[in-house]
């Protein structure tokens, strides 16, 4: 009996722990939770569970990783059948954490050889979309691939060393000096930009994080760099540059993870924690698409209004907030008051939709967006149950102590990545959150530090 209940209290003292808040990040600590052990799975079946899921992305019949020749290789987004900086960041943020240098390398030279440009206005950013032979498809940034490519590249520096045939660091900084020039002389910012349709165009130079604001732009060119998109706001990877770069900015990398942080605030509905796909640099809505839902004619009949701008909405790339945020939490800890509110909020919300009903696309307050408001994917213009946001919202678990989060984690372990009864299946954009989503709930999405 004494031995039952000596258990019975140790029982007890793990689930009470598994719902203590961190006080302290992982920069600090290098210590991570393994939510899925914590909550009852075993560990040995964790880790299957763990490599099952990268090898559907990396090796399986529905891989999306493929090797060219003796020394390149490329990931893609098989339905639009074309390799995106999105997908190869991705690609060499998963090859590192998993030890897996000959991908992490091959995925580099290719990057390198068909997406960077090595000379011009755009040297050292990256054309953000290319054919799978290497043709590119268009030549301007989406700002996200960078982020991750320096991030990839500094921790593949820290693990690997910068003598084993790629010079991972001088990489890293080429791209850093590129896009974020170290003078800057502020230009006329015209008011009422309002985005899409705007008339302000920002700087002329090309930077990746807007020089006033400090906030990551949506591109670093055009119209794009006068607004922001909130999935793109990782203020942990700032920190790593500001401790790893070695470019000698670290108070500038420092103030950019502050401002993201605040930005982060400002642009999440207050109820529902939903956030739109694009937005302006306040955390506002995109300028010029408030439309009303519909307008009552004289006559008591009812007249379709013009169609919402869905980029206002929260849809897929708005999906990657809830796991950014539990990134930041889990390895700087800088904000995590906010963060756990904001992990328990987002959560309550998509439980009230029902764990394994809730849709893939909503408007901020919650209701659900109409026609050409739903944003159309692989041919479907269609509100799924996906398992791309399912494994964000499960990831948001490392921020939250309620019991509603066991729901989630094990709905996304359970959850099979197989097509939909019409036909639809994305094996890149929902697999690749998905082996996220594992790697942060089993502890293995880790700060790298220096092997030294």
């Amino acid at each position: 009996m004494k031995r039952i209940l000596t258990l019975g209290l140790l029982m007890c003292a793990v689930a009470a722990q598994a719902l203590t808040p961190l006080t302290r990040g992982a920069f600090e600590t290098r210590q991570y939770r393994n939510v899925f052990v914590e909550m009852g799975y075993e560990p040995a079946a964790v880790e299957a569970k763990l490599q099952e899921v990268f090898n559907d992305v990396f090796r399986g019949p529905n891989k999306v990783y493929f090797e060219v020749g003796d020394s390149m290789g490329y990931v893609s987004d098989i339905k639009n059948h074309d390799a995106r900086t999105e997908g190869m960041s991705y690609g060499l943020m998963v090859a590192v954490q998993f030890g897996e240098k000959d991908i992490f390398d091959r995925l580099w030279r290719w990057a390198k050889k068909y997406m960077q440009h090595q000379e011009g206005r755009r040297e050292g950013y990256f054309a953000w979309s290319c054919k799978t032979d290497g043709t590119q498809n268009a030549a301007g940034a989406a700002s996200d691939g960078e982020l991750y490519f320096i991030t990839a590249l500094i921790f593949a520096s820290n693990r690997w060393g910068d003598n084993t045939g790629i010079n991972y660091k001088a990489e890293a900084q080429h791209i850093l000096n590129c896009i974020q020039p170290k003078e800057y002389t502020p230009e006329p910012r015209p008011a009422g930009f309002g985005g899409f349709g705007g008339g302000q165009q920002g700087p002329q130079r090309q930077f990746l994080i807007d020089p006033e604001t400090k906030l990551i732009t949506f591109t670093p060119d055009g119209f794009g760099n006068g607004f922001t998109d909130p999935s793109y706001h990782i203020p942990a990877f700032y920190e790593v540059w500001a401790k790893w770069g070695d470019d000698g900015r670290s108070d500038f990398w420092n103030e950019c993870a502050q401002k993201s942080r605040e930005f982060l605030h400002k642009c999440t509905n207050e109820k529902t924690g939903l956030n739109g796909d694009q937005c302006q640099y306040d955390g506002s809505e995109m300028a010029g698409f408030r439309f009303p839902r519909r307008a009552q004619g004289q006559q008591g009949g009812a007249q379709q209004a013009p169609p919402r701008n869905g980029n206002n909405n929260f849809r897929y790339d708005s999906w990657r907030v809830p796991m950014n945020i539990a990134l930041d939490y889990e390895w700087s800890c800088a904000d995590a008051e906010w963060q756990r509110q904001y992990g328990e909020k987002i959560q309550n919300f998509f439980y009230s939709q029902g764990v394994d009903k809730f849709l893939d696309q909503y408007r901020p307050d919650g209701t659900l967006p109409e026609g050409n408001e739903i944003l159309g994917a692989g041919g479907f213009r269609k509100l799924r149950h996906s398992i791309g946001l399912v494994s964000t919202v499960a990831a948001a678990s490392l921020l939250c102590s309620h019991d509603k989060s066991k729901e989630f984690v094990d709905h996304l372990w359970n959850m099979k990545h197989e097509p939909f009864d019409d036909g639809y299946f994305d094996a890149y954009y929902d697999g690749l959150l998905r082996l996220f989503a594992f790697m942060h709930l089993s502890g293995h999405y880790r700060v790298i530090f220096p092997a030294n």
